[in-house]
Formats: structure tokens, C-alpha cells, sequence
């Protein structure tokens, strides 16, 4: 832990003061672009998507089920990965203790991978995961919205479009959130799609580690989670961490 200045309680709450006045405006923002990201346009969906589901095939509107919007979380598991990306899980991690308050604002939640459904029930239930999650094997849907390449696209040279930019994949599974609506008539709209870091603010534990006097520590060589972050049953080389993650 770095070295401090230590103060007086009067000359604390004073800079506490003052970075209360940035954290305002930070929120003030933030409110801001939530808003512009309502009146956003919609884009209607025309392809006819076609998903394997637990309870059989399921197009997109099926997947809302009885809410008018949707959530979709493109999770990075491809066929015939053994597990899924460690940032995706570190993010599903979160995802539980949010659905019956999602479910109570008319909000579906689904979890998308390209692998086949078996794959993907392997790995949910290592994982002990209950969220609705489906696979798009043998559909155009995670090209569609950019987040799966084909071979050729991982070619030395090539770019591929993703978070709305021509980049080099380097990988043919990236992740993202899309956000979708649903009419009385039952047509389906894209409102919204975030890539990369767009959905960090879902991450409670980063909430709380940035208030933290060590903060992320995300030193290593990659500089983001993959410094440290293991799937939550991988932990157990740490007693401590085993004993937070299983009681």
C-alpha cells in the first residue's frame, strides 16, 4: 500500500469536501448520458434469430417471454471452448442478485454464446449460474452484432467492426451488451449496444474496489482484470478467498 499524508480531521473532511464536488458532477453526467441513451433511435430487427434454449428453439421475441424489454449479454464461449472468457464469468458473477428486481422493472435477462447449448449447461452448472443462458450456434446473430469472427477475420492484417470501430479481433469471441424492445404487436427493436468497457459499471466488486485505498491494482502486463481475476471456483489456491466464495 502506498505511503499516505496523514491530517487532522478538519483538513480530511475538508478534501473529502472537495472531491464530493467532482463525484457530484460525475453523477450529474452520468444521469445525463443514461437519458441520451433512452431517446437513442431504435433499429428494427428483421432477421428471423433462432436460439437453443433449455425449453427448446426460441427466437428473439420468444426469449423476452412475458417482459417488453431485453437484455442480452453476449457471453464469450465458443464451440468447443472448455470454459467461458474469465472477464465474461467474472461479469455473471454479478448477474443473480439483480433478476427479480430486473424481472419487477419488465426486464429479461439472457446470457448468449455461440457454443452449442450442451457446452454451454456444462459450464453453467460448474459454475452454479440460474439465468436464462442460450446459444446461437449455427446463427448469424453474434455476427451480427459483432461480437463472433470467422477464421478469416482473425488473419494477420485483418479488422473487423467492434464498439463501433475497425480494430484487429485477435480473437473470434469478444463481449458486449445489447438492449432490445418489444411492441404490443410483438416486433422486436435494437436500443442499444455496449462493447469493451461499456459495461464495466455493471461490476459491483470494481465499484468497491475503487473505493479502496489499494484500488484495482491491475499492475500486471495486461493491465486490466486478467491481472487477477479467476473464475470464482479457481480461487482456491488462496484460503481466504476460498472460504469468501464458499462459505
Amino acid at each position: 500500500m502506498q505511503p499516505h499524508t496523514v491530517v487532522s480531521q478538519q483538513e480530511w473532511i475538508a478534501a473529502r469536501k472537495a472531491l464530493l464536488v467532482r463525484e457530484k458532477e460525475l453523477t450529474r453526467a452520468r444521469d445525463e448520458i443514461a437519458r441520451l441513451r433512452r431517446e437513442l433511435p431504435w433499429e428494427k430487427v428483421e432477421k428471423p434469430y433462432v436460439f437453443d434454449t433449455p425449453d427448446g428453439r426460441q427466437n428473439l421475441a420468444q426469449l423476452f417471454g412475458s417482459k417488453s424489454q431485453l437484455v442480452v449479454n453476449h457471453f464469450m464461449l465458443g464451440p468447443g471452448w472448455k470454459e467461458g472468457c474469465i472477464g465474461c464469468s467474472f461479469g455473471a458473477d454479478h448477474v443473480e442478485a439483480m433478476l427479480p428486481h430486473l424481472g419487477a422493472r419488465d426486464v429479461a435477462y439472457v446470457a448468449v454464446s455461440r457454443a452449442p447449448l450442451a457446452e454451454i449447461e456444462a459450464y453453467r452448472r460448474r459454475m452454479g449460474w440460474h439465468f436464462t443462458w442460450v446459444s446461437s450456434f449455427g446463427s448469424d446473430f453474434n455476427f451480427d452484432f459483432n461480437v463472433s469472427f470467422h477464421p478469416e477475420d482473425l488473419e494477420p492484417g485483418r479488422k473487423v467492426m467492434y464498439n463501433y470501430a475497425m480494430t484487429e479481433a485477435g480473437i473470434e469471441e469478444l463481449p458486449g451488451y445489447s438492449v432490445f424492445a418489444k411492441d404490443d404487436n410483438g416486433q422486436v427493436y435494437h436500443t442499444y449496444s455496449s462493447f469493451g468497457r461499456g459495461a464495466e459499471a455493471l461490476l459491483g466488486t470494481y465499484v468497491l474496489l475503487d473505493m479502496l485505498p489499494k484500488g484495482r491494482e491491475e499492475n500486471g502486463p495486461h493491465h486490466n482484470l486478467m491481472d487477477w481475476v479467476k473464475r470464482h471456483d479457481e480461487y482456491a489456491t488462496s484460503a481466504e478467498a476460498s472460504s469468501c466464495c464458499h462459505g
